[in-house]
């Protein structure tokens, strides 16, 4: 019996063995003389907004949640009581007294009863928990005003589960007018854990207002107010070129009170009012538009700056004219705040908020998926910023967010295109442009994703995600630039309004998703020209797909393929214009199982790439793709 059951299996592993070695190679000939067209080697971006708390709760590293007491209906969100022994304390929100103009309320708290050992005060659990590290020093500080002698604040780092003090610290207050104080939180031998919170209590009756609290870990390049370091470094990683800066809807607003006015953005926290972002939350702008142009210095990348245009998601737009001015001068008001010299208006701000020299510039868009305005408003009003601002800044490069059914005068330098569409939908999708007029404005695909995973992408979105980036890069003779979206979510329950986004984390920790380790591969090897190929012997249905760019500098062939199908393809490589002799090419690899296998916050690196080298001779290379792989091979040409 099992003498018969071993030669059924090595019959049919030989006859599995003799199906593949007898599928017939297609053939790719890339012709590595010829240059049909410029490539853009600034493809690659990044675009993102505040959704799924990808800045509160994200990339800004605040720990303190609703850190400016914004209320709701049901009280203040994020802050409870703390009452040791017999003290006893009231919460309330007080709507006539704050630190500043722009923050004029505060939480008062009054404390009927307190002493040593039987404190009252107020808690916070931060963004689904405070992380905390071993050895670890925390910077905070909050706005406070007494007129009773309550003795020093002390604040505490708390483990949820056992209730044991990671880290304390005493602030002596005084009594008086509103005053800021700092303080510091330093860990010693602790456990690494986001199940923390933090308290601040006193041990003495009277009464507290507390406003803008606030606790920093260690940030990136140690910057006050500063980013994440291991978001930073993921996006690090992915090589981008810009960003696409401050976002999409949160450009816009659910209401015409709610548009980005970014001045209101800059300056001393304590000076931000903060407003109401479209995806449900409260947005302080801590992360305000100079967090953002530093955040591009972070990545070595420039800005592309939106300006908003007039136009709320609601549908409410500003009827262009005289009503739209205001709104274009803070478009140029804008600009001069990014790139102004320290002799201008608004480059002298940016010098006060410490930054005194200009950022880059290159391209400006102007408005965010206009197209959802159905007053028709939108040719109008772009004409009106695209005036001015061609008129004050001829230099930088003008984006429509649709096209237009007649060009205007001032006709946009790129028209935004996005798409979000499922696995087979995306590869459907990838000869849109290839025939495509070329003439015209250029296009920015401003926002693209392939959505299937939750809240990540799964394999399957990431084979969409490449093979859509193969026909950008075969078509980026129009295609300009570009960027997915979004960009990050935080993966607690309740943090996310929007699946599938490409980097996931939460309190302590993040993960990259299969389709960010294909924008790694993709955004690290990208050249600067597009030779002559073509491929032969695959059906044009197939999920088979590639692009070719050449580095001049370097001298390096790209080459991207995709097989997103369940049989492995054999693909003989005629490189026409490389020598005889021997050669070596480098093969960055990524492979999933099915369409859903995928990453997780628990399991960050199921789907990794997989670093190999391919020997060959002569000017053709016989290779292989495995079933449901990505690879990039690099060839030398030299």
């Amino acid at each position: 019996m099992r003498s018969t059951l071993h030669l059924l299996i090595a019959s049919l592993l030989s006859a599995a063995c003799l199906t593949a070695s007898a599928q017939t190679p297609a053939h790719l000939t890339i012709d590595t003389g010829t240059i049909a067209h410029p490539a853009s080697p600034g493809l690659y971006g990044l675009m993102t907004e505040e959704i799924n708390h990808s800045y509160e709760g994200g990339l800004w590293a605040e720990l303190i949640s609703n850190n400016t007491f914004k209320g709701t209906w049901d009280g203040v969100e994020g802050w409870g009581d703390v009452v040791k022994g017999d003290a006893q304390i009231t919460q309330s929100m007080d709507k006539t007294d704050g630190p500043s103009t722009a923050i004029p309320y505060s939480l008062k708290l009054q404390i009927a009863s307190a002493s040593k050992g039987n404190e009252a005060g107020v808690r916070n659990s931060g963004f689904w928990g405070i992380a905390v590290r071993p050895n670890t020093t925390y910077n905070g500080s909050f706005y406070a005003k007494t007129d009773t002698d309550l003795g020093a604040a002390t604040i505490r780092l708390i483990a949820d589960n056992t209730g044991d003090v990671l880290a304390s610290t005493t602030v002596p207050m005084h009594t008086g007018a509103w005053s800021q104080y700092k303080y510091t939180l330093a860990t010693e031998n602790v456990p690494t854990s986001s199940t923390n919170h933090i308290e601040f209590t006193v041990a003495h009756p009277g009464t507290l207002h507390l406003q803008l609290v606030s606790l920093f870990p260690p940030t990136y390049d140690n910057q006050p107010n500063g980013n994440r370091p291991d978001l930073i470094e993921k996006m690090q990683a992915m090589h981008p070129h810009f960003i696409r800066l401050p976002g999409g809807n949160y450009l816009e607003g659910d209401t015409l009170a709610d548009w980005y006015n970014w001045k209101q953005t800059i300056g001393p926290l304590v000076d931000r009012p903060g407003h109401q972002a479209p995806w449900s939350y409260w947005s302080t702008d801590g992360f305000g538009l100079m967090e953002f142009l530093k955040w591009t210095e972070d990545l070595h990348v420039e800005p592309i700056l939106a300006v908003y245009a007039g136009y709320s998601l609601k549908g409410q737009h500003i009827t262009p004219g005289k009503d739209l001015d205001p709104y274009v001068q803070s478009a140029l008001d804008e600009v001069e705040y990014v790139t102004g010299d320290t002799s201008t208006k608004w480059g002298a701000e940016r010098a006060k908020d410490g930054h005194p020299a200009p950022f880059p510039l290159h391209y400006i868009e102007i408005g965010n998926e206009d197209e959802f305005d159905k007053s028709g408003s939108y040719p109008a009003r772009y004409e009106q910023f695209a005036k001015a601002l061609r008129q004050k800044y001829p230099q930088y490069k003008l984006i429509a967010t649709t096209p237009f059914k007649v060009m205007p005068a001032d006709a946009p330098d790129l028209i935004d295109d996005h798409y979000y569409k499922s696995p087979a939908d995306m590869f459907a999708l990838v000869h849109h442009y290839d025939n495509a007029p070329r003439t015209g404005p250029k296009v920015f695909v401003g926002e693209w994703a392939t959505r299937s995973g939750s809240p990540t992408p799964n394999f399957g979105d990431a084979l969409g995600d490449a093979a859509w980036m193969t026909s950008m890069e075969r078509n980026s003779d129009i295609i300009k630039i570009a960027s997915y979206a979004p960009l990050l979510v935080n993966v607690n329950p309740g943090a996310m309004q929007w699946p599938t986004d490409l980097i996931g984390f939460n309190a302590l920790t993040s993960y990259g998703s299969p389709s960010y380790y294909a924008q790694c591969m993709f955004g690290a090897h990208m050249g600067d020209g597009t030779p002559q190929s073509e491929v032969t012997g695959i059906a044009p249905e197939a999920r088979f797909f590639y692009s070719a760019t050449i580095s001049s500098g370097t001298h390096v062939l790209h080459l991207k393929l995709v097989n997103a199908t369940s049989n492995a393809q054999p693909l003989d490589i005629a490189l026409k214009g490389l020598g005889a002799g021997s050669h070596s090419a480098s093969l960055i690899s990524l492979h999933g199982a099915t369409f859903e296998a995928t990453n997780s916050i628990t399991d960050p690196s199921a789907i990794t790439p997989a670093d190999s080298t391919v020997p060959f001779t002569g000017s053709t290379l016989n290779h292989t793709v495995p079933a449901l792989t990505i690879e990039v091979m690099d060839i030398p040409l030299q």
